[in-house]
């Protein structure tokens, strides 16, 4: 069967990137992440993909909408992939509810998926919204190269789920920068990765969630 090439990466840098941002909060790109965009959009035109995908959050959209133009493609939206529900830590500062996020990873990388705070959302639910649209997307497009914009808790959920090269206990250590992209295959059985979070020669900013 023929490879599916996904080059999945996670949104330009929001014009609030020191607090968490989850499905609740539809937080448009900043300054920095509009030139992210953009940056990364030529670098991906010259591979050529045959489709663009993100979520519909407004931020993974910002993002998308620079690739595809550059593609000469229409970004198309799939909305199970939008960022992980997070209740009263989305809008919080990164520095006061970290603690609560730490936990909840410390809980997944040890097998609890159920695990969360109240009012957030499990790795297990995460990952049954995520994994099958994913998943169809890559049979949809056998032999061809597509792009997925998503989320940064998303993309570490759908990569620890599926990349061979990879388990739970990664999951704290995936690096999710913004727009740096990672490079998957898929041959109908295996999931695998060519490269993890490939950065643009101008965009580099601090991994954050």
């Amino acid at each position: 069967m023929p490879e599916s090439r996904i080059l999945l990466l996670r949104h330009a840098e929001t014009s609030a990137p020191d607090c968490f941002h989850g499905a609740e909060s539809d937080i448009a790109l900043g300054d920095r992440g509009r030139t992210q965009a953009a940056t990364v959009a030529l670098d991906l035109a010259t591979i050529e993909p045959v489709a663009v995908y993100s979520s519909g959050m407004l931020r993974a959209r910002e993002t998308a909408a620079p690739i595809a133009r550059a593609c000469r493609l229409v970004p198309q939206v799939i909305e199970t992939l939008h960022e992980r529900r997070m209740g009263p830590l989305s809008g919080q500062p990164k520095a006061e509810g970290w603690s609560t996020y730490q936990q909840a990873m410390t809980h997944w990388m040890a097998g609890d998926l159920d695990y969360t705070h109240e009012g957030g959302e499990s790795f297990a639910a995460m990952a049954a919204r995520t994994i099958p649209p994913f998943e169809a997307l890559a049979d949809r497009h056998r032999g061809q190269t597509i792009v997925v914009v998503a989320h940064g808790v998303v993309i570490r959920v759908l990569l620890c789920s599926l990349v061979d090269q990879l388990k739970l206990t990664d999951f704290a250590a995936v690096p999710i920068e913004f727009v740096a992209v990672n490079d998957l295959r898929w041959d109908g059985t295996h999931w695998s990765a060519v490269e993890f979070d490939r950065k643009s020669a101008e965009n580099h900013s601090p991994a954050s969630t």
